[in-house]
Formats: C-alpha cells, structure tokens, sequence
C-alpha cells in the first residue's frame, strides 16, 4: 500500500513526496500557509508559500520572510506533489490546498465559510478523496442568522446609541472580521478605529478591497468632535485603559461565539452580533459532501464530536490534534 500524501506530525501537515508542512506551528524548512492568522500563520520558517492576495498581510505580521506568492487554481509542482491554492470564502486571501500525488487528492481546508459574504472570494469546493476540515463550530447549536439581518441589528444599534449621545465599542477581530463589518455598516457617525484594525485595513486597501473611511484613534483625538462614533476594535482592547476614553458608550462584540448566552454573559458585553467567518454546523456538513470525500480528518474545535457524527454518516473520520483551537486564535496575537 503506498503511503498517504499528508501525514500528521508534531510540527504540523506533512507532506513526503514533496517535503513540506502545510501551516505548520513549528519551524520548518517550506511551509504553505492557508491564510494570515496567527494560529496558521507562524513566524519562524524558512519559505512560505501563499496565495498573493494574502502575503502582505502576512508580511505585515510576520515582518521579513522569504515569500512566495500564488494565484488561485495555478499548479505548482513540488518534488513529487502537485499543489493549487482554492478559496476558502474565511477572509481575503484565505486558501484551501489541494495536494496530489499519484492518484490521490487530498484537500487541506484551513478556516473556511461557505455563505457568500460579498467581501472576500466566496468558498470553491474541491473534490477530492481526502477532506482535513475545521470544526470550529462543529456542533447543531451553532447555525447562523442571515448575514443581512445581523447587518441591521448592528446599524440599529449604532444609530440607536449615536441618538443617545453614546459611543459603540465594537469587538471585532482586526483580520478578517473587523473588515467584514465594515463592507456591513450604513454609517450614521464617524468610524474610528483601534491602530491593529486601522493598520489591517491600510494592507487591505492597498490590495484594491473597498471599504468605507475609517479615522485611526491616536492619543491626541479630539473624540469630542465624533459624538456617536462607531470605534471597531480588537475584543482584547475593549477591557482596557485604551476603551475607557469613550464615555458615555455602549459595547457589543461580532463572533459565532455569541450564539451562546452563557459567553455572552462572561463577556460583560451589551449586545452580542452573532457573525462568524467560520463555517457552522450546515455549511460544515455542505462542505464536505461537496468535496466527495469519503475520508474525513477534523481539526481545530468540536472535533471528537463532530468525527463521531461523521462516522454515523457513513464517513471515515479521524481526528487531528492541533495546537491552536479555533476563532478564539484568530485574533490572539493582538494586544490592547
């Protein structure tokens, strides 16, 4: 029996025929990344391998790195593999990698979502006969409301708090997410911005992605001239001195989690939006049937359960283990 494409190993997704890792959380010799966050993402390897639209990011989070850049669907053949980057509908730039060698596919997810957003390339399917999915939100619980509703509950609440005389502090993770709420807003007041979101969206916007004007918040902001700003920040920032210059205000925060009541509540927040750029528990089972495969490999969250729920189904399911956990990563490496 010939050996499987990828393997699992203690630094990451490996591949022997072509001898790299794939978002490997140790350094290694040539990685290929998914996507910029810093769970996939990881400083200290000596080649990388993305797709074009998500290396400045990296590099500006990552600083100085040998990186080569990728259009989606292009074949690169590595030593004995073949590999092709396609979208994973999670944020721009992010990638799922298709590896072949011999008469075997195998498709690395990375993050993904399948509903169309309208801001980052829409999640592409890819068939293949190995599937290494997310799990994030791998449980019936998490199902999402439709992106367009939660964009109204969001802009009334603004309104509502600009009418009141009150700043609304956002959490919002500054890749990705953050971004994702500014195609979503109808803007009453001024946007400010947390300097993590505010650089993010300068990479972004020089990559030819449109979204709405933004003010970086600096020490010396008059924010009496701003009255009912919307001020979108990292969730890290919103407990901290930084967050405490907005008074009178209002706080909410925009993430899956907050389909749960209970983080809700220890989040201290006011109003929870519940907007993820993860797949849930539909767009997870969607996914993979799409793909065709009939081997499963769950990673990154819920992934006893969901691996047991896809056993149930018919499927070969195995978990990964992984050293990082899901959204919550997303944004870890952001300081207040």
């Amino acid at each position: 029996m010939a050996d499987p494409v990828l393997t699992f190993t203690e630094r990451g997704i490996y591949c022997p025929a072509g001898d790299f890792y794939i978002d490997p959380w140790r350094p290694v010799d040539r990685a290929l990344i998914t996507h910029g966050h810093a769970d996939h993402a990881r400083p200290g390897h000596r080649r990388y391998l993305a797709t074009e639209a998500a290396l400045p990011v990296m590099r500006h989070r990552l600083g100085e790195i040998e990186a080569e850049g990728i259009g989606y669907g292009a074949v690169r053949r590595i030593g004995g593999a073949e590999v092709s980057f396609h979208p994973a509908g999670h944020l721009p730039g992010s990638a799922q990698i298709r590896v072949s060698a011999g008469s075997e596919v195998w498709v690395v997810s990375g993050d993904y979502k399948t509903a169309r957003d309208g801001f980052c390339e829409a999640f592409e399917p890819v068939p293949c006969q190995h599937f290494v999915t997310e799990c994030t939100f791998g449980l019936p619980v998490f199902t999402w409301p439709d992106q367009a509703e939660v964009a109204r509950e969001i802009n009334a609440w603004w309104a509502a708090n600009a009418a009141a005389g009150k700043f609304s502090l956002l959490g919002a993770y500054s890749l990705g997410k953050a971004q994702r709420v500014l195609s979503l807003l109808d803007p009453v007041a001024p946007i400010l911005t947390h300097g993590a979101v505010e650089a993010t969206n300068a990479v972004l916007r020089a990559q030819g992605y449109a979204l709405p004007e933004t003010l970086r918040v600096t020490p010396d902001l008059d924010l009496k001239a701003h009255p009912g700003a919307l001020v979108l920040a990292p969730p890290s920032a919103l407990g901290s001195q930084w967050a405490r210059r907005f008074r009178p205000s209002a706080t909410g925060f925009a993430s899956g989690w907050m389909q749960l009541r209970g983080i809700r509540r220890r989040r201290a927040m006011d109003r929870g939006f519940v907007l993820s750029d993860h797949a849930d528990w539909p767009g997870l089972q969607e996914a993979i049937a799409a793909t065709g495969a009939e081997h499963i490999y769950t990673t990154h969250g819920y992934t006893d359960i969901f691996a047991r729920h896809l056993s149930e189904q018919g499927y070969t399911a195995r978990v990964v283990p992984t050293e990082f956990g899901g959204e919550e990563d997303d944004g870890a490496e952001e300081a207040a």
